[in-house]
Parts: C-alpha cells; sequence; structure tokens
C-alpha cells in the first residue's frame, strides 16, 4: 500500500494556484501551505509565496515600504509638506485582514521613519538571509542573477537622495566617485549601473551617518544587503571596482564602529584586490592608453572610458592605500600594500587631484613616479602635482605608518644601528618639512568647510606620527620627550578650533591619533604630580580635559572611541 502510494503523482493544481516561485520557475508545485516540497527541497521555505487573492505578497508589500519611505523622505525635505500615517504590516501575516496589523502611528518609534528594522526582516535576528534574500543562484550564474532581479530595488528618487547624504560626507571614507554621474546612472538599466555592492554600501553609509537621525534605523538593512552582494560581485571581474570601493567602505564602517575583526576583513581584501588589478601601476598618455603592471595579472580592468572614469581609479587606489597605511596602526597589523619599490607591486601612480580636475581633463599623468618613495626621499619636490587635500591626505598617512613602524622596529636592548638612525633623521625631516606646507591651523576657520575638515585630519595625523616616532624614546631622552609633547599639545591646539558642528563631518581616524596625544598627556601629569617639589599641573590637566571633552563628542559619533574614553577617565581616576 505505501509503495502505490508513493508512485501516486502530485493532483494537478488549478491554473495559478502555484507559488510564485515555482511559477517563475515553471516547477511542479503541490500547493503545501505554509511552503510547497520544491521549496522546502530548495531551503527557501520563507520564499514560498502565494498570489491567491486573499493577502499581498511579500514582493508588494517591499514595494509599498519603498513608497513610504519616498513619502517620508519628502516630509523630512519639507516641513510643510503632511503624507497619511503609515500603517506597517506583517509579510507573514497574509491571510489575515488589513485592519489586524498594528500601526505604530503615534507611538515612540514612529518619529521620523516610521519603518522599523524588524519591518525589512522577518527574524528577531535581523539574519541577512531575511525575506530580502530569495534568489538561487544559477549553476552558470550571470551579472545580478536573480538575487536583484526578484527584490525590488530603492526607486530613482529614494537612491538619488541617499546618495545626497552621503555626499557631504564622503570625505569621511575618501570614496573617489563621480556623484553626479552615480546620481544619473540610478536612471539607467540594472545592467549599466554600479554594482549592489557599492550602491548598498553608500546606502549604509547614508544612514551611518544620520545617526541619530530616522535613517540611522535602516543601518542593519542596507549593511546585510552590501555583505549579501559581495559574494555575487565577485563572481564579475568587470565588477572588481566596485568590490573595491565597497569593501573600503565596509571597512571604515566597522573599524569605526570599533568592530575591528570584520574592518581588518575588509581592508586587507580592498587593499590585495586594488594590488591584483594592478590599480598602483604605471600611467602613461600614449594613444590616450590607461597601462598598468595589471597586464601580468589575470584581473586586468578594462581601459578606462575617459578621463572621470580615469581619475576614479586613481582616487579609489589612494583610497586604498590611505585605509591600508592608517588603520593598520591603529590594528598593529603590517600594511598588505608593500613599501617595495621594485617589482609588480611598486608604487608609480601620479598624486591624487579633486574630481573637478579630472571632470576638466586635467590629469597629472604624464608625471606618474614613485610617488611614496620619493615624498621620503625628498625626490619630488620640484615635480608639479601633490599638493591637493587629497594628495595631502595621502601623505600624512604614509607619515603616519611610516613613522610607527620605525619606532616599533627598535630593539631597546640593541644600541641603535646606524641605518636605523639615518632612517630616523629621514623620517623626522620629511615630517618637519611637510607641516609647514599645510594651511596654519589658526587660518582653518577662514576655509571652506570640506577643506577646513580635510585639514583637521591631515594636521592630526602629521603630529599623530610625530607623537609615534618619539613616545618609545621619550622615557629615557629628554629631548624626544620633549619633541612628543610638543606635538601633542599641537593637537590640542586643533581641538580648539573644531566647532560642535563639524564633528559629524570628522576624519574616523582622527580618534586613534587623540589616544596617542592623551596618552603623552598623561604620561607628563604622571611626572609632574610624582615630582619634588610640586609644581602645578593645572595646565596638562586642562589640555586632557579639552582632549577628553574632544573624543566625547567624536565618540557619538564613532563609537571606536568609547572604549578609549572610559580608560582615560579610568586612568585619571587612579590618579
Amino acid at each position: 500500500m505505501a509503495s502505490n502510494q508513493s508512485t501516486t503523482p502530485p493532483p494537478t493544481l488549478q491554473r495559478g494556484k502555484a507559488c510564485l516561485r515555482c511559477r517563475k520557475r515553471k516547477m511542479r508545485c503541490d500547493g503545501s501551505k505554509p511552503a510547497c516540497q520544491q521549496c522546502v527541497r530548495a531551503k527557501q521555505h520563507d520564499a514560498c509565496q502565494y498570489d491567491d487573492g486573499k493577502g499581498k505578497t511579500r514582493t508588494q508589500l517591499l514595494r509599498e515600504h519603498i513608497e513610504r519611505l519616498e513619502q517620508r523622505i519628502r516630509e523630512l525635505e519639507d516641513p510643510e509638506y503632511t503624507s497619511p500615517s503609515v500603517t506597517l504590516h506583517d509579510p507573514h501575516r497574509h491571510g489575515r485582514s488589513e485592519s489586524s496589523s498594528s500601526s505604530l502611528t503615534g507611538s515612540p518609534a514612529s518619529t521620523g521613519f516610521s519603518l522599523s528594522v524588524s519591518s525589512f526582516s522577518p527574524s528577531a535576528n535581523n539574519s541577512p538571509q531575511s525575506s530580502w534574500i530569495q534568489g538561487i543562484p544559477s549553476p552558470s550564474p550571470t551579472p545580478f542573477t536573480d538575487i536583484y532581479h526578484e527584490e525590488p530595488q530603492p526607486t530613482i528618487e529614494l537612491a538619488q537622495t541617499l546618495v545626497d547624504v552621503f555626499f557631504s560626507h564622503c570625505r569621511q571614507s575618501l570614496l573617489g566617485l563621480h556623484m553626479g554621474r552615480l546620481r544619473e546612472s540610478f536612471t539607467r538599466p540594472v545592467m549599466e549601473q554600479h554594482h549592489p555592492v557599492l550602491t548598498n554600501a553608500i546606502f549604509l553609509w547614508a544612514c551611518y551617518i544620520s545617526r541619530p537621525g530616522p535613517l540611522s534605523t535602516h543601518e542593519s538593512h542596507y549593511l546585510s544587503r552590501a555583505l549579501d552582494s559581495l559574494s555575487d560581485a565577485l563572481q564579475y571581474q568587470s565588477r572588481l571596482l566596485d568590490v573595491i570601493q565597497a569593501s573600503c567602505l565596509l571597512s571604515v564602517y566597522f573599524l569605526s564602529n570599533g568592530r575591528a575583526l570584520e574592518g581588518s576583513y575588509h581592508a586587507n581584501a580592498a587593499a590585495s584586490l586594488a594590488i591584483q588589478c594592478g590599480l598602483h601601476g604605471a600611467m602613461t598618455n600614449r594613444s590616450s592608453s590607461f597601462e598598468t603592471t595589471a597586464s601580468i595579472s589575470p584581473f586586468k580592468l578594462d581601459p578606462p572610458k575617459d578621463a572621470i572614469e580615469q581619475g576614479e581609479r586613481i582616487l579609489t587606489f589612494w583610497q586604498v592605500f590611505v585605509l591600508d597605511r592608517c588603520w593598520s596602526v591603529v590594528l598593529h597589523k603590517p600594511v598588505t600594500i608593500p613599501h617595495g619599490s621594485d617589482g609588480y607591486a611598486s608604487i608609480i601612480m601620479p598624486w591624487p587631484q579633486d574630481m573637478d580636475e579630472y571632470v576638466a581633463g586635467q590629469i597629472d599623468d604624464l608625471h606618474s613616479f614613485h610617488t611614496v618613495r620619493s615624498f621620503f626621499e625628498h625626490q619630488a619636490t620640484n615635480v608639479r602635482g601633490g599638493f591637493s587635500p587629497l594628495a595631502l591626505r595621502v601623505k600624512a598617512s604614509a607619515l603616519f605608518e611610516r613613522a610607527h613602524h620605525l619606532a616599533s622596529t627598535w630593539d631597546q636592548p640593541l644600541a641603535m644601528s646606524s641605518a636605523f638612525t639615518d632612517d630616523f633623521q629621514t623620517l623626522e625631516h620629511t615630517i618637519a618639512r611637510f607641516i609647514p606646507t599645510l594651511i596654519p591651523v589658526h587660518q582653518l576657520d577662514a576655509t571652506v568647510p570640506d577643506e577646513k575638515h580635510a585639514y583637521i585630519a591631515i594636521h592630526t595625523l602629521a603630529h599623530a606620527a610625530m607623537i609615534n616616532l618619539y613616545y618609545p624614546f621619550g622615557a629615557e631622552d629628554p629631548v624626544s620627550y620633549d619633541k612628543c609633547l610638543r606635538a601633542a599639545r599641537c593637537l590640542v591646539s586643533i581641538i580648539k578650533h573644531i566647532a560642535d558642528t563639524d564633528y559629524e563631518f570628522l576624519d574616523p581616524i582622527i580618534g586613534p591619533c587623540w589616544t596617542c596625544a592623551v596618552d603623552t598627556l598623561i604620561r607628563e601629569l604622571n611626572i609632574i604630580e610624582s615630582s619634588w617639589p610640586l609644581v602645578s599641573s593645572s595646565d596638562v590637566r586642562s589640555d586632557i580635559g579639552t582632549m577628553l571633552y574632544a573624543m566625547n563628542n567624536l565618540s557619538a559619533r564613532f563609537p571606536l572611541l568609547g572604549y578609549s574614553v572610559a580608560k582615560v577617565q579610568k586612568r585619571l581616576s587612579g590618579l
């Protein structure tokens, strides 16, 4: 009897009664609920939906969510605009009437965006395997697999609005994209757009920098979307630039939130891919071509279409370089982009320029050389270029890492070798020559906001480099101690030019630099208060108070600093 039952074919369903997933794939559906056998075998229980007219499908509900998001953005942009109240519907309650759905209007969570994260993810733990992720990659995937065709993407208006939110903060992530082209790309077919791994990473940042505003409630949604689309993007060589840029955004996002392991992972991935793609290689203007050392790599990129795309590649490499150099110091790990000046890994790239110069076709590609090496060897003094805020940011980052690396190689029990002494003095002179080329701190208030925030980071990194260089020797050498203390007090003077409105635009790397300065000031405080005869410590305590005020303000934006602030306060309480 059991054998006869096993061979009985499943009953034929009426037309239109199969689940949406089986219909799309033209598979036989048994109509079982809550999930048919086809979906159960494919482990796609959540993807099994029936459009039987008794309720809305998940796709319909998600489209309604997007419409409500757009409407709420209009409210935020126009205070006089009024919209009907927003009612949320559980996507897993298709069989229930809409009246049974709970409305959040008027609840404490209804301020700003009324959609909570749970409205995007049906599971309580906000797992990436939510209702947004339903597609099954085919054995031979094509660009933008079903996962992106099946699931609704933000509308053009919403996507462009999120890009606008991100644009005013893009210097914090150093993303080198032409924002006008990015906004326009959302009007084109999906195959001509950037891969969702990059757009979702940008949307993630738009939500992140909106903390504690209503947009920030959607961070986990866009984070899941960006991470889920990363593996898809890696299938296509033509999307590697999007992967590198997205990995940088994800890395800084994780690092500034204190999630060091994840941040380090994405930073390493971005740097490795940048080298494999040859973004660090030589540029020439022969036949208007873009030639790189990627000619020996299987990941060679196609030539850029125009000067803007060429500029975006230059900026992307330096974005990766800055991320690699700065955060390797914070994470106490070796750099991924090597220091070598020979072979396939040598950096032969013009200094970065402002995007406006690339738009105008003013690319300094005729002056490609070993930029970083020449900077340290003082060979680039008479070479045009290298003085844009972005280029100065690169140089400051290189100094910051080199100082930390050199000081960490000093073995205290052994006498200093002549090679170490030469490198030490050369680096000190390079830092000393670099700082006077910057806009003086007291003139920062007269610059435009974007430049002010950029130069705050540049000045901070340069003085932090001096602290990194001299701190290990301060306990034994009074000259080193004095230079280290002066650099820390320079950072205090920079903070005094930072207005409260500036903090939300500052670079996250500033936080670890301030931590170095506080350590130096606390060392000075310990010496003063343990000396005899007694000397007033009010000045140094005032400087520490200034640093702590700034660190507290910045930690509200970047939780990475929260631990450092707590640690400093604990140390001070014991003094």
